[in-house]
This record gives structure tokens, sequence and C-alpha cells, in this order.
């Protein structure tokens, strides 16, 4: 799959139509996270699986972009009531259905897989990709998946690309798209302890 052209000087993050750092969280309002953008940063960020090796990483694309799809299918259903993630799984859950939330769940379990794998490849320069992959998916996906499932997950940790390659596709200035990566990160980090503080609570509970 062709990639997105970095613009001069810029890195691949530069190429996202959205970012985890433009996300809007209403601190006031029980850190309540902006559907639309949510939903459309997670959705570049999927590109970033082209990265790493799209036929290897397909099945982990595909789960992703399914729960995305689960999610704005509820919004373009309710959209007043979806405003905020939090809103629309609380909308989505009086009517009994919880499809979205659900696919909320797993949304934020495919995005704490890959921003742990990415921040720990990124702390660590000795670290290939397919060792901070595979710790990654040891804390956050594993343990929910089935025995058929595990095998899919476990080839595409193993078809990493070596880590000096991924980053060059990253970006010319290794020094930029380190400083850029680790910020997006950070705001990825930040969003997903929020969600999943909310979804184990008694109201996300379905």
């Amino acid at each position: 799959m062709a990639t997105a052209k970095i613009p001069e000087g810029g890195t691949y993050i530069d190429t996202f139509n959205s970012t985890f750092t433009k996300v809007p969280i209403d601190a006031e309002n029980g850190n309540a996270i902006s559907t639309t953008e949510f939903l459309n940063a997670a959705e570049s960020l999927t590109t970033m699986f082209d990265l790493l090796g799209s036929v290897a990483f397909s099945p982990v694309k595909k789960d992703m972009m399914g729960n995305i799809e689960k999610l704005r299918k509820r919004q373009l259903a309710a959209p007043l009531e979806s405003q905020n993630v939090q809103d629309l799984v609380r909308n989505e859950l009086k009517t009994k259905s919880h499809t979205a939330t659900e696919g909320l769940l797993w949304l934020v379990r495919g995005l704490e897989f890959t921003c742990i794998a990415l921040s720990q490849n990124l702390a660590n320069h000795d670290h290939e990709l397919a060792d901070s992959f595979r710790n990654a998916y040891g804390v956050t996906l594993k343990p929910h998946h089935s025995f058929l499932i595990k095998p899919v997950f476990s080839a595409a940790m193993s078809a990493c690309p070596y880590r000096k390659d991924f980053y060059s596709k990253l970006g010319s200035d290794e020094a930029k798209v380190e400083e850029e990566l680790r910020q997006y990160l950070e705001a990825l980090d930040k969003i997903v302890a929020i969600l999943k503080a909310f979804l184990e609570s008694k109201e996300a509970k379905w």
C-alpha cells in the first residue's frame, strides 16, 4: 500500500488528517473526549501499520478500523447524544445495545497496544520493533485474545521491520521525528488513560 508523502522537512505525523495532540478534552466535563476528532485521530494512526508491513499488520489495522466504524455508526444514529465519547457510550447503553461500547473497548485496547509498543521503542534505542510490539501485546491484547487469534498477531510482531528502517520512513530528521512522535504518544497515552478509567467504571458496563 502506498504511504502518504511526507512534506519537506516534516515527519510522517504531518501526513495525518488528525492527531491525538489536537483532540479536545473537556476537563470541566469529566474529561469528555470529542468524538469526531478522536475517531479521526484513531483512523489516522492506523496508517502507521502500513509502514510496519501492510500484510502482516493488516489484521491489526482491520480490527481497529472495524471498531472505529462501530462508533461512527452510533454517532451517526444519535449525533446529539454522541458529541463526546463518554456520552456516546452512556446513551447507547440506555438503549440496551452495546455494539459501539464494545467497539470502544477493543479500540482502546488496540490504541494502548500501539502506544506502549512505540513509547517503549522510542525510550530504548537498542530495542528492535519486534521486541517492543511483542512486549506490548503481552500486556494489552493477548490476555483478551482467543487461541485462534493469538498466532495471527504473533506473526505480525515477528514481521516488524528493523528499527532503523521504520524510523527512516517517519522522516529524514531523526531528532525531529523522535520529538514529534514523543508528543504524539504522550497525547495518546493521556486519552487512553481517560477512556480506560471510564470503561472500567460502572456507567460503562453492559
